[in-house]
């Protein structure tokens, strides 16, 4: 049986190869409208804000929680094409690469909600990233439809 390790590598994998995909697409999407806001989506509303915000989130939970780096979060204003977000996802693949080597070995995670302290698995904050990825990249496939654009699929299986 393979381990945990090797499981969330290969599903981290899956995560970037649809990441990519959705990069890609966005490659194709004006400048203009890569940071146009459209206050119907949360965060920002932009495709270039919803994908800081992923980023963010990432940085909070793996980077800042779970691995103790102190990460600044990046500013939407600091990615104003594709390649700055292509780039911000590479320290974030970065710092993924080192929770995941160590997952097996990292204990629980202790954090703060409005009325108390909470303790997670590190598989469960993996998880909660991963979705929380996925469900702001059907945001963005829906903002850029609103754009005039004809999504693309990006899910694992295509």
């Amino acid at each position: 049986m393979e381990s945990l390790t090797f499981y969330t590598h290969e599903q981290y994998q899956y995560v970037k190869g649809s990441r990519k995909v959705l990069f890609d697409y966005c490659e194709t999407i004006s400048s203009e409208d890569f940071v146009d806001q459209n206050t119907s989506f949360g965060r920002g509303g932009s495709i270039r804000n919803l994908l800081v915000h992923i980023a963010n989130t990432y940085e909070y939970w793996i980077a800042n929680h779970v691995l103790q780096k102190n990460k600044i979060y990046t500013e939407f204003e600091t990615c104003t094409t594709i390649k700055d977000v292509k780039i911000l996802f590479e320290s974030v693949d970065d710092f993924m690469a080192e929770f995941i080597s160590k997952i097996e070995q990292l204990e629980k995670t202790v954090f703060e909600n409005p009325n108390a302290l909470n303790a997670t698995k590190p598989f469960q904050l993996f998880s909660h990233v991963i979705t929380h990825e996925y469900h702001h990249k059907g945001q963005i496939l829906s903002l850029s439809r609103h754009l005039g654009y004809t999504p693309i699929d990006t899910d694992i299986m295509r």
